[in-house]
């Protein structure tokens, strides 16, 4: 079956997982080098409540505790510590999440019910995704109800849960299928108290979207709006972690985030070649209220962001075999205004960036796949503050990325992998403005990325391993320096590397049993310099994450799940000097469920080992932040 026809096929059978490879739908099969899936049908059985959650526990990515009492812990992608958020590209329906500053994109906030499936893509992705992606790639699709046979009429779900900390979650999800046009509306609340003191945490959102799908293609539209109410419970020391890990040092800071999204997009096939496009605007408001210190002070920050993504994929077979070749133009605007005691700041972005990938598919019988990409990306900047000590910035910076990667089966349940490449990140508005020395800007950060992987899987198709070398060769890798200028300031490190392996495996152990396990060990540290040798901060070398599910008939399901953190340096032993690291911890969590006719009630549990740990501390033996003790849930849902 050629590329052409597969992709045709599997958009046209509502049963197929479609991969997105070059940023287009592709079969299962083609799925990009290092890709791990999560499937709907994982996300309900696993009884997670939102995105985060789904990529920590079912995609086996670390997450470290959040500081605002949000879900929304901080991800992290081969060990990049404090600015992981800034060395990964979270994508939804193709949008870009990832912000111009050093904050997180709220994941929190998409519907999880309006969810088909998230990929995770690690390793160097500059070349289709650009600043940022050295870590790797998450994408969560929306996009469903426009295939081929999807089920016409009204059709929807509507889900309750409560429990501990005052735990509450309310969900309502339609959909209207009428021909080729669907509709859908997804609705929901959530809230807890949470395990701290001053930890209250507060959650509505709303998501429309509309689609037809055409001879030749499909277009829609969505709009999202969340608004987020949190609680800021501070850090503690040591000892107060120990004999009282629920109190709240800060038992008067609050604060607020509300996003807006609208998002059109459009696909059409035009004989060989794929023409697609999104075009989108986000507006996002984040307040911040704190007035337990001795200076109290208010925060507000106002951005937007518009982008558009036009790209174009041409299929052709050169000497008999398929080529396939990915060109496209990705182009942002940012705004940013910000209001408060230190800083008036006026900041904006605009980047341009076009890419061209070919991959040519050779020798069917062994699968070989080879190919070549390479991005270039500009980048205007502009921002003022006459409250700063940082020079204005007014200028431009570009970056080129490269990739080289080919695959091969020499065996017929073997499949072999080599890539190489650069990726890049370059300094954001709030890197810049809080920088070392204040008078140079911060240069960008580039990385020499390589990898070599196997794949081994059964003739069954229900039993796979894949097991990934990697190294990323950073420098001036662009990192909070504690010990930069008299209190410490972002800078361009000496040159670091991350190298490590990653197992992922699953298997059908019996009948009614599938089991998982994602395992990464990765080496964080400088190359060069005065701290050479030494190991970066905030990285645990060990994660482990496994899960068993029990899917018998009779409407029963069960599911568990596993992590093990190994220990970590606080985030300001730069020097390694700290005896007390941050220890390793294990957490268990377990979800039974029954079904009758349209109903599912279902019993979750988290943490329940009732593990006293934390994920965070940014001092030796202080600023620490704990993670949540046991938490009991039930729920019960209904599909129509």
């Amino acid at each position: 079956m050629s590329l052409l026809s597969a992709a045709a096929a599997a958009q046209d059978t509502p049963s197929t997982v479609l991969i997105t490879g070059a940023r287009f739908p592709s079969d299962a099969a083609l799925q990009p080098i290092g890709a791990t899936v999560i499937t709907q049908d994982e996300i309900r059985r696993a009884g997670v409540n939102d995105v985060n959650a789904a990529i920590r526990k079912i995609g086996g990515v670390y997450g470290r505790q959040s500081l605002d009492s949000s879900p929304d812990f901080t991800l992290d992608l081969r060990g990049f510590g404090t600015n992981s958020a800034q060395n990964m590209v979270i994508l939804v329906d193709g949008v870009r999440l990832s912000e111009n500053e050093q904050t997180a994109p709220s994941l929190a906030a998409i519907p999880i019910d309006t969810v088909e499936r998230i990929e995770i893509t690690r390793g160097g992705g500059s070349v289709l995704y650009g600043d940022g992606a050295t870590g790797g790639v998450i994408q969560i699709f929306t996009r469903a109800g426009t295939e081929k046979g999807a089920q016409q009429g009204m059709h929807g779900s509507v889900f309750a849960e409560g429990g501990q900390f005052h735990q509450h979650d309310m969900r309502v999800a339609l959909t209207q299928v009428t021909g080729d046009i669907t509709a859908d509306v997804a609705v929901a609340r959530q809230g807890s108290q949470n395990y701290r003191d001053n930890g209250a945490y507060d959650l509505r959102n709303f998501s429309v979207g509309l689609q037809t799908r055409f001879t030749g293609g499909r277009a829609g539209m969505r709009v999202e709006s969340a608004q987020q109410e949190s609680r800021f419970p501070g850090s503690l020391t040591q000892q107060e972690f120990e004999q009282h890990p629920t109190m709240a040092s800060t038992p008067l800071d609050f604060g607020s985030l509300d996003t807006n999204l609208a998002t059109a997009f459009a696909e059409y096939r035009l004989g060989p070649v794929d023409l697609a496009a999104e075009l989108s605007h986000r507006e996002r408001t984040v307040r911040a209220a704190y007035l337990s210190d001795s200076f109290p002070s208010t925060n507000a920050y106002d951005g937007r962001q518009d982008q558009f993504s036009p790209r174009a994929r041409w299929l052709s077979n050169v000497g008999g075999m398929l080529n396939e070749v990915v060109a496209g133009v990705d182009l942002a605007r940012w705004k940013r205004k910000t209001n408060s005691p230190y800083s008036n700041a006026d900041a904006s972005q605009t980047s341009r960036a076009v890419y061209l990938r070919d991959e040519l598919r050779f020798d069917a019988a062994h699968e070989g796949r080879l190919a070549l990409g390479a991005r270039h990306e500009t980048f205007d900047k502009d921002f003022t503050d006459e409250l700063a000590f940082a020079t204005p910035d007014h200028g431009k910076q570009s970056q080129n990325a490269w990739e080289a990667q080919a695959s091969y089966k020499p065996l017929p349940l073997l499949g072999v992998y080599a890539r190489a490449g650069q990726s890049y990140r370059v300094p954001n508005v709030d890197d810049n403005a809080f920088r070392f020395p204040a008078n140079a800007l911060l240069k960008v950060q580039t990385s020499h990325d390589l990898e070599f992987g196997a794949t081994l899987s059964n003739g069954a198709g229900d039993s796979k391993l894949t097991a990934r070398l990697f190294r990323h060769k950073l420098d001036n890798e662009i990192f909070y320096d504690p010990t930069a200028g008299a209190f410490g300031a972002n800078t361009n490190l000496d040159p670091t590397r991350r190298q490590g392996v990653e197992i992922d495996a699953e298997t059908r152990i019996a009948a009614d049993w599938h089991a998982s396990a994602h395992l990464q060990h990765v080496n964080a540290a400088f190359t060069e310099g005065p701290n050479a040798g030494r190991e970066l901060v905030l990285v645990p070398k060990n994660v482990v994450t496994a899960r068993m599910a029990w899917l018998p008939a009779g409407g029963q399901s069960a599911d568990v799940g596993v992590q093990w953190v190994d220990r970590q340096r606080n985030g300001e032993d730069f020097g390694n000097t700290c005896t007390a690291r941050i220890p390793s911890y294990v957490t268990f969590d377990a979800r039974y469920a029954v079904k009758v006719d349209g109903w599912e009630i279902a019993a979750t549990g988290l943490n329940l080992a009732d593990r006293q740990y934390y994920s965070y501390a940014y001092g030796c033996g202080s600023g620490i932040y704990p993670s949540n003790g046991r938490q009991l849930k039930l729920s019960a849902r209904y599909d129509f």
